[in-house]
């Protein structure tokens, strides 16, 4: 597995299926980075000041400021829901019928996501006092969680097409050789019928040469890694905020954070953000 291999090089970072015809469209949005970065970090501030007996003074600021800056967030992100509707009509063009299913409702849960959480900075505003924050926020974080696992599923998707295409290269250019496996790493895996051994120590090694190329893969495509880190890390948010899996107020705050300081990464750096 030769680090230069050209047909390693897969479809991101050779740009992507239709990117050129309809333009970047991003599997996530990126977040008014600094703002969020922030809140989360106070977020997980706050939970540090409480774990070592703070002061409640102290501990009653940070939320404020919390509190504060996801209101100025809510703020920034008025008119959301068109982007995202825009995006998921760029999508629907996509050729790749798999990928052209998780951008499009990806975008819809975003839209979607966008609308509730517009809602509900009319009512933490006071502008529309009489909403129901709870339903509403339960309603915004159920979407924003279909969102992320259709990013998620079309993440495992180009990880797959990746997988089966450098698993390729790699078997012809071992046949153009005519040499043995490197290391002892043969991409196709053996257990053929007439082949020695079997059973648990041969599943042991298959597995080992999968997640040997899996890591090979991500490493060759840092956009599509920063993608599943960012997406793993948001899905711990609507989990917690749902009941569905509860975290804490640290994970949260960790998992936001990270996730924050990738999209500002992938501000700085536009070739990191991960295209169709």
């Amino acid at each position: 597995l030769g680090a230069g291999s050209g047909e390693g090089v897969g479809l991101l970072s050779r740009g992507c299926r239709c990117h050129g015809r309809l333009g970047p469209l991003q599997c996530s949005e990126p977040s008014p980075g600094a703002t969020v970065a922030a809140q989360y970090a106070c977020s997980l501030l706050g939970h540090a000041l409480q774990k070592h007996g703070a002061s409640p003074e102290l501990q009653k600021q940070i939320r404020q400021l919390e509190g504060h800056l996801s209101l100025g967030r809510k703020l920034l992100r008025l008119g959301n829901s068109a982007d995202a509707l825009e995006s998921a009509k760029r999508a629907v063009h996509l050729s790749d019928v798999v990928l052209r299913f998780c951008i499009t409702v990806s975008h819809l849960n975003r839209a979607l996501y966008f609308a509730c959480d517009n809602v509900l900075w009319a009512g933490k505003s006071g502008l529309a006092p009489r909403v129901d924050q709870e339903k509403w926020a339960q309603r915004s974080f159920r979407y924003y969680l279909f969102s992320l696992i259709m990013n998620l599923s079309r993440d495992a998707y180009e990880i797959r097409l990746l997988m089966e295409q450098e698993s390729s290269a790699c078997s012809r250019r071992l046949k153009g050789s005519g040499g043995g496996v490197p290391g002892g790493i043969e991409m196709r895996g053996s257990g053929g019928p007439g082949s020695p051994g079997g059973g648990l120590p041969q599943l042991a090694l298959k597995f080992r040469l999968r997640v040997l190329l899996l890591a090979r893969v991500l490493r060759s495509h840092p956009p599509l890694l920063l993608d599943v880190v960012r997406n793993a890390c948001d899905l711990f948010i609507p989990l917690d905020k749902l009941g569905l899996w509860r975290c804490g107020p640290g994970i949260v705050g960790l998992c936001g954070l990270v996730s924050s300081i990738l999209s500002i990464l992938t501000l700085i750096c536009p070739w990191l953000r991960l295209k169709p």
